[in-house]
């Protein structure tokens, strides 16, 4: 799931194909303003991740042997930046799901907890609704600037 961003207007006389030169500050707006969209996207997106893990485990509580899957939503935005760092977030993200993987907490071999998984749920919609509320926020606060406060 991505943003929907809209088309960046062309502004210029063109080249020897009919194409529309960009201007240095269309640029520099999406230098500006790429970033945050760029953290929201993703933070959305992580989200949304999370969110359908969980529910594969609330499908697979009554699976015998189903060993519950999920990632650690705020480790993975801060390092989202950090291409080292997130590599080593998803090594720890790997060694602990195997640790994950060889415990059982019913006698069918299964480590899904129903009271956990509805708690996560719970969360990460909460998490994903701010996130939404955000960006919402982020557009109005441009609209904003864009219509000088009017």
């Amino acid at each position: 799931m991505g943003l929907i961003r809209p088309a960046s207007p062309r502004i210029g006389f063109g080249d020897a194909n009919g194409c529309a030169a960009e201007e240095p500050t269309v640029r520099i707006l999406d230098q500006v303003f790429a970033p945050q969209l760029n953290n929201l996207e993703n933070a959305l997106d992580r989200a949304s991740q999370r969110h359908s893990l969980l529910t594969n485990n609330l499908a697979n509580v009554n699976t015998p042997g189903y060993k519950r899957r999920d990632m650690d939503f705020s480790i993975v935005l801060d390092a989202e930046n950090n291409q080292a760092a997130a590599r080593m977030q998803e090594m720890r993200d790997h060694r602990k799901q195997l640790l994950s993987d060889q415990t059982s907490i019913r006698t069918d071999k299964s480590n899904v907890d129903l009271e956990k998984e509805v708690m996560s749920v719970a969360e990460t919609e909460l998490r994903y609704q701010t996130l939404a509320d955000m960006t919402s926020r982020y557009f109005a606060g441009l609209k904003n600037v864009i219509r000088e406060g009017r």
